[in-house]
C-alpha cells in the first residue's frame, strides 16, 4: 500500500503539491489525475524517492522508498519511457538492471516475451517507436515481479491493440493482489481501467473515490426526449407540460429535448397524457471525462484562447471570388450540405435512373442540313429567264 501524509513540495517560490494526503489500496486499479502542472509527476517522484519532501511523508508497506531492502525487487515504476541508453540492445538494457538488484538472466527473456519485443530484443533502443519505447519500460517496471506498481501515461505511444494490452495488464497485476497507481490524460481509458480515482488540482487533493461515486458526485443525468420532426408544435406542446410538472427542459440543436428533475417513467406518462408521440426517449449519465471537465474547470492553469488572426489574412486579388461564408448549423451533427440551386424545378428521376448521380449538361442541338449551291449553268439560265421576262414587261 503507498500512503501520502501531508505532503508538501516547494520549488523556491512555487508550491507544486500542497498538503497532499491519500492512500493507494492494493487488490485495485487506482487512476491518478489532474491537469497539467498539477503536481502529479512531482507526487510519483516523491513517492519513488526521487525528490524529497518539504513536508510531510510517503511510504510504501510502511516504509520510505529508500529504506526499503532492495527496492526494485518490491516496487516498479515507469516514470519515463526515454530513460533509456540509446546504445544498449533492449536486452541490454534490461540485464543491467536485473544484475544490479540481483534478478536472474531468465527473467529478463521472460518480461520480454510479456511485453512482445522478443523479436527486437537484440535492437538498439535509439531505434524504437514511442510505442516500442513505453513497453520497453513497462517491461522494466515489471523485471523483479515487484507488488507495488507506477506508471505514469502508459498508453502514450501505444496502437488501439496496445491499448488493450495495457488495460487487461493492468486489471490482472491488481487480480493478483498488487497495488497499481497509474496516471493518465485518456478520460476514456481510465473509466475502463481504473475501478478507485485521485484528483489532484493545482497541487491539492479534489477527489478520493470510486470512479462510479466521482461520476455521480461531479454530473447530473438526463433524459433526452425528441418529438417527431415535421410536427413542431408537438414539441412545444411537451415543453410546457414537462415544465409544467415540475422539469427543466433546454432545447438541443438537432431539436431534440434535454429534460432535469423527472424519471423517465413520468416523462412518458406526461407525454401519453398530452397526446405527444415520442420518436425517442432515453436516459444520459455523463462519462467520466464530463465529470473530470466540470471538477478540475478551476484548476487548470493553461487555457487556450481563440486565434483571433488579426491581420493575417489576405485579402482576395481582384477578379478572384471570396470564400464562401460558413453555413448556419453545418458544424452541428445530422447537417447535411442543401442540393445546388437550379434554375427550374427538378424533376422526379425517371424509373431505374440514379436520384444522386451528377446531372449531365444537356447535348448540343444538332446542326440542320445545308443546301448545296447550285450549279453554274443552272444560275446561269435562271438570270437569262428573269432577263427574257424584264424585256416582255417593257
Amino acid at each position: 500500500m503507498i500512503e501520502a501524509v501531508g505532503l508538501t513540495k516547494r520549488y523556491g517560490a512555487k508550491t507544486a503539491v500542497y498538503n497532499l494526503s491519500f492512500q493507494v489500496r492494493p487488490g485495485t486499479v487506482t487512476g491518478f489525475l489532474g491537469p497539467n502542472g498539477s503536481g502529479k509527476s512531482t507526487t510519483m517522484r516523491m513517492i519513488l524517492g526521487l525528490d524529497k519532501p518539504t513536508q510531510g511523508r510517503v511510504t510504501i508497506g510502511g516504509h520510505p522508498y529508500n529504506e526499503l531492502p532492495n527496492a526494485p525487487r518490491q516496487v516498479g515504476a515507469l516514470l519515463d519511457a526515454k530513460a533509456v541508453h540509446g546504445g544498449r540492445t533492449a536486452r541490454s538494457h534490461l540485464l543491467s538492471l536485473a544484475q544490479l538488484s540481483g534478478i536472474p538472466a531468465r527473467r529478463v527473456d521472460e518480461v520480454l516475451g510479456v511485453v512482445g519485443l522478443q523479436e527486437v530484443a537484440k535492437r538498439r533502443s535509439n531505434g524504437f517507436s514511442l510505442g516500442m519505447g513505453q513497453r520497453l519500460g513497462i517491461a522494466a517496471a515489471l523485471l523483479g515481479d515487484p507488488q507495488v506498481l507506477l506508471f505514469d501515461e502508459p498508453v502514450n505511444g501505444l496502437d488501439p491493440e496496445g491499448i488493450l494490452w495495457v488495460r487487461n495488464l493492468m486489471k490482472s497485476l491488481a487480480a493478483e493482489g498488487r497495488t497499481v497507481f497509474v496516471s493518465s490524460h485518456l478520460m476514456s481509458e481510465m473509466a475502463l481501467t481504473a475501478e478507485h480515482l485521485i484528483v489532484i488540482g493545482r497541487g491539492q487533493l479534489l477527489a478520493d473515490m470510486s470512479v462510479r461515486d466521482f461520476i455521480a458526485h461531479n454530473s447530473a443525468g438526463f433524459a433526452r426526449v425528441r418529438t417527431p420532426d415535421t410536427e413542431p408544435a408537438q414539441r412545444e406542446k411537451l415543453s410546457a407540460a414537462l415544465t409544467e410538472a415540475g422539469g427543466q427542459v433546454l432545447p438541443e440543436p438537432d431539436g431534440g429535448l434535454r429534460v432535469t428533475g423527472l424519471p423517465l417513467p413520468r416523462i412518458s406518462d406526461l407525454a401519453h397524457e398530452a397526446d405527444v408521440r415520442l420518436w425517442e426517449l432515453s436516459p444520459h449519465q455523463a462519462s467520466l471525462e464530463e465529470a473530470y471537465m466540470r471538477m478540475t474547470q478551476g484548476a487548470v492553469d493553461y487555457r487556450s484562447t481563440v486565434d483571433q488572426r488579426a491581420g493575417l489574412q489576405q485579402q482576395p486579388a481582384p477578379g478572384m471570388m471570396p470564400p464562401p461564408a460558413p453555413v448556419p448549423g453545418q458544424d452541428q451533427p445530422g447537417w447535411y450540405a442543401p442540393p445546388p440551386p437550379q434554375g427550374q424545378p427538378q424533376q422526379p428521376p425517371a424509373p431505374g435512373e440514379n436520384p444522386y448521380a451528377t446531372p449531365q449538361p444537356p447535348a448540343p442541338a444538332p446542326a440542320l442540313p445545308v443546301a448545296p449551291p447550285p450549279p453554274a449553268s443552272t444560275t446561269a439560265t435562271m438570270d437569262k429567264t428573269d432577263e427574257t421576262q424584264k424585256d416582255d414587261a417593257r
